[in-house]
């Protein structure tokens, strides 16, 4: 097998060789049928961090009983036709609603650090902000945002997140549900892919977990009492 292969060049390969007429989006959705994706360089979203900043890990052992007890921030890369965007995201672990999310091609530290403003000033602030040890959440102007407002700050240990299960079950679900079966082709088409998909898994989307009741619905339910 050719792993690096995508599927522009396996359709020229399928026409040469079987002496067949097939077009590149039937070969790219029988590849998704199949499961098989192309092995290519993925972006680092792990940069080394600030050591000086490192925090400890305070999700573990913890019991997540309500709204705003514990958010959570990651991002994940989405493959495009040239080259991918970064998706980016604030959870709040307990109702799984989704507070906050953009796509940009580039990643630092001050767009993440305006982004976590901006989730504030609309739901106020939560008692335990979570992230991974990535560079952009270890400098100073991301810890700046958490001090200044009282949160507490934790750090799951060195590397991609893997004990971040909300998280991780996030992204399974925005590119299974939404952005495989879609293959955006530029910036705005996903972000506005996105904006609908959001808006379905907040107000719409069931959680079995959750006791059927959607994120929305989970996260405002206190208001409503």
């Amino acid at each position: 097998g050719h792993p690096t292969w995508g599927y522009r060049l396996l359709t020229k390969v399928i026409c040469r060789d079987l002496k067949v007429t097939v077009n590149r989006k039937k070969i790219r959705r029988m590849m998704r049928d199949m499961g098989i994706y192309t092995i290519y360089p993925k972006p680092n979203l792990s940069k080394r961090y600030h050591a000086k900043y490192k925090r400890p890990y305070l999700l573990r052992n913890l019991n997540i009983t309500h709204p705003d007890q514990v958010w959570g921030i990651d991002i994940t890369y989405i493959r495009m036709n040239k080259g991918f965007m970064y998706l980016i995201a604030i959870i709040d672990l307990h109702t799984r609603m989704v507070l906050n999310w953009e796509v940009s091609n580039s990643m630092n530290a001050e767009w993440c650090a305006k982004m976590l403003e901006e989730t504030i000033e609309k739901y106020g602030k939560p008692e335990i902000f979570n992230t991974d040890q990535g560079s952009q959440y270890t400098s100073n102007v991301h810890i700046k945002v958490l001090k200044d407002n009282g949160i507490k700050i934790s750090m799951d240990g060195k590397g991609r997140a893997i004990d971040n299960i909300f998280i991780e079950r996030l992204w399974r679900s925005v590119k299974y549900e939404n952005v495989y079966l879609q293959a955006y082709e530029d910036g705005i088409s996903l972000h506005n892919g996105m904006k609908k998909y959001f808006d379905f898994y907040n107000n719409e989307r069931f959680h079995q977990s959750l006791n059927y009741q959607t994120p929305s619905e989970m996260y405002h339910q206190n208001e409503a009492a």
